[in-house]
């Protein structure tokens, strides 16, 4: 069985590289495995190889005895070597044991994974007719590794959380900032030397954005160098969002027409890398991907031609706007000194795709400035939902469509950090769940500001929140109030934690950072550690947070946190000892229990409840 989101039309094309590429050597798993998109009877593993290639992944209730559902799945040259697949048929609320092999390497670690409950296990008639359960889950953001910038990469959270809650918890969200910007100049030669193929034979998309190798380089190293990183991924199935260090730190305005910024025109290869190595993970929105191509651009036109395209085989209601590529081997480094003195493509910009005139050519706007061809891409949509049980999960896209903001002008109705249309899927579709809770999951921050932190690139503008979007931010706030049910923003980004009241029905909850530097007061708006605190027109109550004192150098500044969140949606009352009888509580409560990322240590709870 092939990989979930392999394309049919291009089955055969990929199985002739596979056969090709795997008779020239041992085939070896080289990261991996990871565990992702958790349900009631199904699991989905991902590897990398070191050729593209066929693995398979056995699974069995007992140590050592693969006698369970078994999978068969390839890894490709155009992701980097990895793929993945989707474990079907298993038993919900099921420990396995799994593992994953190829025809020359069964020595990839083994690991466990537990399925999901389901309502069918824990109904009954009288006390529990909707067969609800109990579930947890974990979340925080900020895994940086550097060892110059903090921690580096002992990574103590993860240790911690391994003996901790391996056990406890059903899956995790990783909210933004799983990675951060090294190897990213790693050569496009050597990436070809790397997986043993020629210049002609690279797929298409790495050919046209050649500085995704940095990319999927960097991905390699976070899961080669992390012991506790890698044991984690292989018991705890996990859900991604990105935030600005999946793709260049403090990348914004990409979906602003006309922006040349070599941060926001990088969006769409770090995107792509990150679908590569962690994105596959997430419930798909779309089954239409970013596309990559060559464009012809003349002075002062309008028109976009690439001859390579197929431009009526794309969906306009599922792309994002257009991106004319940098086009130098440094586009992806985080270097501040890169943005002062902008000598890229000259092309390279934000565009709207404003028509499709016919197969090969494109209306665009604004018009290109110079006679050029050009590197490109167009966006995807990125967001995405899930539920477990009783709640609701909206994985939303800070960066895709966020529009260039004012700190000036924090409350302009024109800007946008999500974009009309995932704004509207998100409203529409919480006003028609019928969940009773609902978890937005958002990777920058919602209530506080986050005006500092080291990076320069926004300059005297700089504020990464919700907080200079401010008619987007307090439209969401109404209508999630009016909703009747509790509602939780669950955001990342800055490297601290918090329990935020926004109203009665309306919370905010910050986990974080697993290993980063905590950020300063000034960085945060100097917001208070508890209390009311007002950054705009409304005023929020910070319940608890975790927070330094503006003394504290920054090498010293390394308290890490993360959040393990209990819904209690049932209890156990058998008629004998060790029997089962599910009841469903009148009121399900959801509990937010923060925890020092070094001890384990309890530091703060937060319960809410649905309405009396």
């Amino acid at each position: 069985m092939l990989p979930h989101m392999l394309f049919p039309t291009r089955v055969c094309l990929l199985l002739s590289l596979v056969l090709a590429f795997s008779a020239s050597a041992d085939l070896r798993i080289t990261h991996g495995p990871m565990l992702g998109r958790p349900g009631t009877d199904s699991m989905g593993i991902w590897i990398r190889t070191s050729e593209p290639g066929e693995f398979t992944v056995q699974t069995g209730l007992k140590d050592g005895k693969w006698d369970g559902p078994t999978i068969k799945g390839i890894t490709r040259l155009d992701s980097d070597c990895t793929g993945w697949v989707e474990l079907k048929k298993l038993k919900p609320r099921t420990k396995y044991n799994y593992r994953v092999i190829t025809k020359d390497d069964e020595s990839a670690p083994t690991g466990t994974f537990s399925t999901l409950a389901d309502n069918k296990i824990q109904a009954n008639a009288e006390h529990n007719p909707e067969g609800l359960f109990n579930f947890s889950f974990e979340f925080a953001c900020g895994n940086n590794q550097n060892p110059l910038h903090g921690i580096g990469p002992s990574l103590p959270t993860y240790t911690t959380m391994l003996k901790e809650i391996r056990d406890k918890v059903d899956f995790a969200i990783l909210n933004g900032d799983w990675l951060y910007e090294e190897q990213r100049e790693y050569p496009y030669n050597q990436w070809l030397k790397q997986v043993g193929i020629s210049d002609a034979e690279a797929p298409h998309d790495v050919k046209i954005a050649p500085t995704m190798v940095g990319v999927w380089e960097n991905y390699k190293l976070y899961l080669t160098r992390c012991w506790n990183l890698n044991e984690w991924h292989r018991h705890i199935p996990s859900y991604y969002t990105f935030d600005d260090h999946e793709l260049l730190n403090d990348i914004w305005g990409a979906a602003t027409p006309g922006f040349r910024n070599r941060r926001a025109v990088f969006r769409d290869i770090g995107i792509r890398a990150w679908y590569h190595y962690l994105g596959w993970s997430n419930p798909e929105n779309t089954k239409q991907e970013s596309h990559f191509g060559k464009a012809r651009l003349k002075a002062d036109s309008d028109i976009l031609f690439d001859p390579g395209a197929n431009f009526y085989g794309m969906n306009r209601d599922e792309m994002a706007n257009l991106l004319v590529h940098w086009g130098l081997p440094t586009a992806g480094v985080h270097d501040n000194d890169l943005d002062k003195d902008p000598p890229g493509e000259p092309n390279a910009s934000t565009y709207d795709v404003v028509e499709i005139i016919d197969k090969h050519h494109l209306r665009i706007s604004p018009p290109a400035v110079a006679d050029s061809e050009a590197s490109y891409s167009i966006g995807r949509l990125n967001y995405s939902s899930f539920k477990v049980a009783n709640c609701e999960f909206f994985l939303l896209d800070t960066k895709t469509h966020r529009t260039k903001h004012d700190t000036k002008k924090p409350a302009d109705p024109n800007v946008s950090m999500i974009g009309k249309r995932q704004k509207e899927w998100l409203i529409s579709s919480m006003k028609k769940s019928d969940a009773e809770f609902f978890f937005v999951v958002s990777s920058v921050n919602f209530m506080i500001p986050h005006v500092g932190g080291g990076g320069v690139a926004f300059h005297s503008n700089k504020d990464e929140a919700w907080t200079v979007f401010l008619h987007e931010r307090e439209e969401l706030i109404e209508t999630w109030d009016s909703l009747n049910k509790p509602v939780f923003v669950l955001s990342g980004d800055l490297h601290n934690s918090f329990s935020i009241k926004i109203t009665d029905r309306v919370w905010e909850f910050a986990s974080g950072p697993h290993n980063s530097v905590n950020h300063t007061p000034a960085d945060e708006g100097m917001r208070p550690s508890t209390g009311k605190f007002k950054y705009g027109p409304r005023e929020c109550d910070i319940r608890w947070s975790s927070n330094v004192l503006p003394d504290v150098e920054r090498l010293q500044r390394l308290a890490p946190v993360y959040c393990v969140v209990q819904v209690n949606n049932v209890y156990n009352s058998p008629k004998q000892l060790g029997d089962e009888r599910w009841v469903a509580y009148p009121h399900p409560q959801v509990v937010f229990q923060f925890y020092d990322g070094w001890t384990g240590d309890f530091l703060y709870a937060e319960s809410i409840s649905t309405e009396r």
